[in-house]
C-alpha cells in the first residue's frame, strides 16, 4: 500500500522539479540570493508579472494525468466518483503529511515563506498546461463537486485577506482521508466522544443468538448487497443491551467491523450535527464497516425535529446496510420499502432461565431447576440485569460471610442462597415508578392477617398464580388460549380499614416483590384525555419495575358513575374501561382497592381474576386483632379486657391499629404498662375522628 502511495509521489516530485525549473526562470537567478525574497515584491517582479499573459499557469509543466495505482486512492475514487484530476489534488495536499520538505517547496513556489500549504492557484498551476485547462479545473473546488460535497477535501480562505479569491484559498485534505490513506488504525478522533468501533465483533456470552440476527437478516443483507440495494433495519425495546448484542452478533455472521454510534452523545456534544453524520458514515465507508445507531428517540422531539430531519436526508442516501435502535416502535417519514423492524421485547421465560442458569454456573452456583423457574418466572429482567443480580448475590454473599467469621473462607466456598438472588433481582427493577408513585415497605405476613377463611384462600390463590404461571402459560401453552394479556388483575373492596392494603403487603412480601401504590384520586383529571395518559405513564414505567401495583382510591373512578345519563357519565366509563385494559396487558399483579363495590359494572367485574371481599371483622375476628396488634416489647396490663373490647366496640382492624397506638403513647408518658384506661381514651380520639358520638355508657362492662 505504501509503496503505491510513495509511487504516486515520485511523480508529484517530477512535477514539482519542471515547477521549479520554470520558477526560476521566472523570478530570475538573483531572486534566490535575496533575503527578502517572499517578504516584498520589487519592481521587476511587478514587470515580468505584467508581461505574463493573462491565465496561463505560471509553470506551466508537462501535467497528463497518469494512471494512480495506490489503492487507498483508487478505492476513493470509485467509492465518491472522483476523476484523475481530484486524485492529483488530494495527493498535492497529501504530500506535506508525509514529508516536510514539501512545506519548503510549495512555500518557494509560491513565493512566500509563510505559504506552507498547497493553494488553489499552486495546484492549478502545477496540474494545468493552458489559460483554458486552469479556468475548466476550477470546477473541481466548487460545492457541488465530489471532493468538496464528500468533505474529502477543505478550502482554506487565506487568512490574512478579507473575502480572498478562490484561487488563494488553501487546500486541506480532510483528517479522516489523512488517516485512511495512511492506513492508520483506529476510530478518526472526532468521532470518539460518541462512537466506538468494533474491528472484530463477537458475542462473548455463551446465551443463544436469536434466530432473526443468525438466519434471516443475514439473508435479507446479503441479497440488498448483492442487488447494490439500500437496507434500513430497526431494533426497538427497552433493554439496549439485547439489542447491541443483536447488532454485534449481526456483524460477527457478515464478518463486518461495527461503528456503533450513540446519537444522545452526539447531541450532548453540541458541534455541527450533519457534519458529525457525515464523519460518521464515511468512516464505516473506509472500514467496510456496518453503522448501528442507538438512541434514535433523542431525535424523535419538537425541539430535535430538524437534525431529525439531517438524519433522515443521510440515510436515504446511504446505500449500504444501516441499523438503528430505539425504545418505541418506528415508522420512518421517508421511502422506507427496504426497511425492516425487529421487535426486542424483554426476554421470555424460557430465555430468562437461560441468562439466568448461564450466569450462575459461570459463577459457580448450582440452583434446582424449580429454584431456577422461581427466578425466571418472578423477574422480567434483560440479560445485563441478571448477569448483573448474580454478581451483586455473590457479593453481598461475600459481605455477609466477612461479618460472620474472624477468618473468612475461600470465596469458592461462599455461595448466595435463592432469597439473596431473589433480593438482588429485585434491586435489578426498574425506578421509574418512583417519580408516580409511593414504594411501600412490605412488613406484614400471612399471621399478621386475620380474614374470613375463604378470602385468605383468594389471597393464597392469586400468590400461586403468580408462582406458577410459567407452567400454565409458557410450558403447558396456555397463552395461546388468551385473546387478552397474562396480566393477574384483582379487586379488593370493603369498608375502609378492612386489611386491603395490608394484603396486598401480605402478597408482595410472599413473592418477594416491590408494592407500588397509587393514589387514583390524584391521577384522575377533570380535562378529557388526561387521565389515560397518567394511566398510561404508570404502567409505561411499570414495564420494568417487577413490582405489584396498588390502585388506592379506585373510588375516584368508579364513584364518578352509576347510570350513563350524560357524557361525563360515558367518559367515566371510559377511563374504567382503559385502567382495566392496562391491567390485563400488564404482565405482573394489579390489585384495585374500592369502597363501593356495587358501583363497578358487572361487565367490568367478569374481566377481572380476582374479587376478594374484606368485611367489616365480626366479634371472634375483632378479638384476634385486639391480642395480635401488640410487639412483644409491648408491656400490657392483665387487667385489658380483649373480649369486653372485641364485643363493644364494632371497629375495623384500622381502627383498633390507630387506637392501640395511641394507647403506647399514652402508656410511655405515665410510664407504665397499657392499661385498659389507654385503650379506652384511644377509642374514644378515634370515635370523634370517625364522627361518631361518644356515650361514657359505652365503657360500662356490666
Amino acid at each position: 500500500m505504501f509503496n503505491d502511495l510513495l509511487s504516486a509521489l515520485q511523480r508529484l516530485d517530477k512535477l514539482l522539479e519542471q515547477a521549479v525549473t520554470k520558477a526560476e526562470v521566472f523570478y530570475g537567478s538573483e531572486a534566490a540570493n535575496d533575503p527578502y525574497r517572499g517578504l516584498r515584491i520589487d519592481p521587476d517582479e511587478v514587470n515580468r508579472l505584467l508581461d505574463r499573459q493573462p491565465g496561463i499557469p505560471l509553470f506551466a509543466v508537462d501535467t497528463e494525468s497518469a494512471q494512480i495505482n495506490s489503492i487507498p486512492l483508487n478505492w476513493l475514487k470509485q467509492t465518491f466518483d472522483l476523476s484523475e484530476f481530484d486524485l492529483d489534488l488530494m495527493l498535492i495536499a497529501l504530500a506535506p503529511e508525509i514529508d516536510l520538505r514539501y512545506e519548503r517547496l510549495y512555500a518557494y513556489l509560491q513565493d512566500d515563506v509563510t505559504r506552507k500549504r498547497p493553494s488553489v492557484d499552486l495546484a492549478l498551476n502545477l496540474l494545468c498546461s493552458s489559460p483554458e485547462a486552469k479556468l475548466l479545473q476550477r470546477v473541481h473546488f466548487a460545492p457541488d463537486a465530489p471532493l468538496i460535497k464528500h468533505g474529502l477535501l477543505h478550502l482554506i480562505p487565506d487568512p490574512h485577506q478579507v473575502k480572498p479569491p478562490i484561487l488563494s484559498y488553501y487546500l486541506k485534505l480532510d483528517d479522516q482521508v489523512i488517516h485512511f490513506l495512511l492506513n492508520q488504525k483506529g476510530l478518526e478522533p472526532r468521532l470518539g466522544l460518541w462512537c466506538q468501533l468494533l474491528t472484530h465483533p463477537a458475542v462473548e456470552d455463551k446465551l443463544p443468538i436469536r434466530d432473526e440476527i443468525k438466519r434471516i437478516l443475514p439473508k435479507l443483507i446479503t441479497q440488498a448487497q448483492n442487488t447494490h440495494q439500500p437496507l434500513l433495519i430497526y431494533f426497538y425495546g427497552s433493554h439496549p443491551t439485547e439489542k447491541r448484542r443483536g447488532a454485534i452478533a449481526l456483524a460477527a455472521q457478515l464478518n463486518r467491523q461495527l461503528l456503533i454510534a450513540d446519537l444522545a452523545q452526539a447531541l450532548a456534544i453540541k458541534e455541527d450535527f450533519d457534519q458529525l453524520l457525515k464523519l460518521l458514515f464515511r468512516e464505516a465507508c473506509f472500514h467496510n464497516a456496518i453503522v448501528y445507531l442507538e438512541n434514535l428517540d433523542a431525535l424523535q422531539t419538537k425541539e430535535q425535529h430538524l437534525l431529525y430531519k439531517n438524519l433522515l436526508d443521510r440515510l436515504a442516501e446511504v446505500k449500504d446496510v444501516v441499523i438503528l435502535s430505539g425504545v418505541q416502535s418506528w415508522v420512518a417519514t421517508f421511502d422506507t420499502k427496504g426497511m425492516i423492524t425487529v421487535p426486542f421485547p424483554t426476554p421470555d421465560f424460557s430465555q430468562r432461565r437461560i441468562h439466568w442458569q448461564a450466569n450462575l454456573e459461570s459463577q459457580g452456583i448450582v440452583l434446582s431447576d424449580r429454584q431456577l423457574d422461581t427466578l425466571a418466572n418472578r423477574f422480567r429482567l434483560s440479560s445485563d440485569q441478571i448477569a448483573g443480580a448474580v454478581t451483586n448475590a455473590c457479593n453481598q454473599a461475600l459481605w455477609v460471610a466477612a461479618s460472620e467469621f474472624e477468618e473468612l473462607p475461600l470465596n469458592s466456598t461462599i455461595k448466595p442462597t435463592l432469597n439473596d438472588l431473589l433480593v438482588a433481582a429485585r434491586e435489578q427493577s426498574g425506578n421509574n415508578l418512583t417519580e408516580l408513585a409511593r414504594k411501600v415497605s412490605s412488613k406484614y405476613n400471612w399471621q399478621d392477617i386475620i380474614l374470613p377463611t375463604d378470602a385468605v384462600a383468594q389471597l393464597k390463590e392469586i400468590c400461586n398464580q403468580a408462582k406458577y404461571r410459567h407452567i400454565v402459560y409458557d410450558k403447558w401453552g396456555f397463552h395461546r388460549k388468551l385473546s387478552i394479556g397474562k396480566g393477574l388483575n384483582v379487586l379488593f373492596s370493603g369498608p375502609p380499614g378492612t386489611g386491603k392494603t395490608m394484603a396486598a403487603e401480605v402478597i408482595a412480601n410472599e413473592l418477594q416483590l416491590e408494592l407500588y401504590k397509587i393514589d387514583l384520586s390524584q391521577v384522575v383529571s377533570k380535562y378529557i384525555g388526561e387521565t389515560e395518559k397518567n394511566l398510561n405513564r404508570i404502567f409505561l414505567a411499570a414495564e420494568t419495575a417487577n413490582a405489584i401495583l396498588l390502585f388506592d382510591e379506585a373510588d375516584a373512578l368508579f364513584g364518578k358513575r352509576s347510570e350513563v345519563r350524560d357524557s361525563h357519565d360515558r367518559y367515566a366509563n371510559i377511563e374504567i374501561g382503559y385502567l382495566l385494559q392496562k391491567m390485563e396487558e400488564y404482565e405482573g399483579i394489579s390489585i384495585l382497592t374500592t369502597n363501593l363495590r356495587q358501583n363497578l359494572d358487572e361487565a367490568f367485574v367478569r374481566r377481572l381474576a380476582f374479587t376478594v371481599h374484606f368485611p367489616s371483622p365480626d366479634e371472634a375476628s375483632r378479638r384476634q386483632i385486639w391480642e395480635g396488634i401488640w410487639t412483644e416489647k409491648i408491656p400490657l396490663s392483665p387487667d385489658i379486657d380483649f373480649d369486653f373490647l372485641a364485643r363493644q366496640f364494632k371497629l375495623s382492624g384500622g381502627n383498633i391499629k390507630n387506637i392501640a397506638l395511641a394507647a403506647a403513647f399514652l402508656a410511655a408518658e405515665a410510664d407504665s404498662a397499657v392499661m385498659m384506661e389507654h385503650l379506652l381514651q384511644g377509642i374514644r380520639r378515634e370515635y370523634q375522628k370517625m364522627g361518631k358520638v361518644w356515650d361514657n355508657a359505652l365503657t360500662s362492662r356490666s
